[in-house]
């Protein structure tokens, strides 16, 4: 194991906002960052993501969970709006949509990869 502290550290504002690409899914407006990434699973689990407003991420399944932390603006799940502050946890095989009206940024923690219904 490498004991270097700097080795398992992002500087987040050092890191440019790209589009967040995936195959046959309409992201426009979407935006990310990683802040972790397993080599072992060829995957990001943690990451930033910024809406512009009317941004939306279509209804999805979580086979693992997620956790997310609204930092800026405000993210609409399931019809209830979370604003900077909030914190939401969902259960393996938890679904839903995501938007944003305002625009936001939210760290997200993924630990398996999303199925897109």
């Amino acid at each position: 194991m490498n004991t270097d502290i700097l080795h398992y550290t992002t500087r987040s504002s050092e890191l440019p906002w790209k589009p967040l690409e995936e195959k046959g899914i309409d992201t426009k407006g979407i935006f990310v960052k990683v802040l972790r990434y397993d080599p072992n699973t060829g995957r990001a689990p943690v990451i930033l993501l910024k809406f512009e407003p009317g941004a939306a991420y279509p209804y999805h399944n979580h086979p693992g969970g997620e956790e997310l932390f609204v930092l800026s603006g405000e993210v609409i799940l399931e019809g209830h709006t979370f604003a900077a502050g909030d914190y939401l946890y969902t259960p393996p095989g938890f679904k839903h949509s995501v938007t944003s009206e305002t625009g936001c940024v939210v760290l997200f923690s993924i630990p398996e990869e999303v199925e897109i219904l």
